[in-house]
């Protein structure tokens, strides 16, 4: 069995491998967002919203909803709804604790992705709040996210990962059921993962 007593690196050795980064990777970090970005983020249907917590235990959690759900409210500000979930609210407890969050954005076809960090608060502006209703559906709060860097990353992970190629999907039929991972993880017997299967299901559908 491999050994998990790995020796850390620190940055003067990690950079003796790497090498430090060339001017256009540099040159790329912006603290705003151009009409380029604006244009990505109207089209993006996905995203993954990192955070962490005073300690520095970290949270990524998928936050998916209409294209542009991930509304510019100016070149220097976005917000994030908040929609149904498990109401564990892992990210909003960091955002609390912290202050930060970053996002990456995706576009469906799209090697690229889109990087945002900055400095972040939870809010229940009735005004913002209003600016968000999907489906006819207010959100009762939403994450707004200040700027401090944001770029475009390189479409090397997707690519090597094949995310968008088509028969990667094929992949999904070799991994257990979210109700059996679910049951699983929880101690639950099998069959209480079929249970959760036909509930997720009809959950699922219901947001259709």
């Amino acid at each position: 069995m491999l050994s998990t007593d790995f020796r850390a690196l620190g940055l003067e050795e990690i950079r003796g491998t790497l090498g430090e980064p060339e001017g256009p990777s540099l040159q790329k970090i912006t603290d705003r967002l151009d009409e380029n970005c604006l244009r990505f983020l109207a089209h993006s249907p996905f995203a993954t919203l990192a955070t962490a917590d005073r300690d520095g235990r970290c949270d990524n959690s998928p936050r998916g909803d209409y294209p542009g759900f991930v509304r510019a409210i100016d070149d220097r500000t976005v917000a994030i709804p908040d929609r149904l979930g498990n109401k564990i609210a892992d990210s909003m407890r960091n955002i609390v604790d912290n202050g930060h969050a970053a996002l990456l954005c995706f576009v469906p076809g799209m090697s690229e992705t889109l990087r945002i960090n900055g400095a972040a608060i939870v809010t229940d502006d009735p005004t913002l709040l209003r600016t968000l209703e999907q489906d006819h559906t207010v959100p009762d709060l939403a994450i707004v996210l200040r700027i401090e860097q944001v770029y475009l990353h390189c479409g090397r992970a997707l690519l090597r990962g094949g995310l968008w190629d088509a028969d990667m999907q094929d992949l999904a039929t070799q991994v257990p059921s979210s109700g059996q991972i679910w049951a699983s993880t929880s101690g639950w017997d099998a069959a209480v993962g079929d249970v959760i299967d036909d509930a997720m299901t009809g959950a699922y559908q219901a947001l259709y």
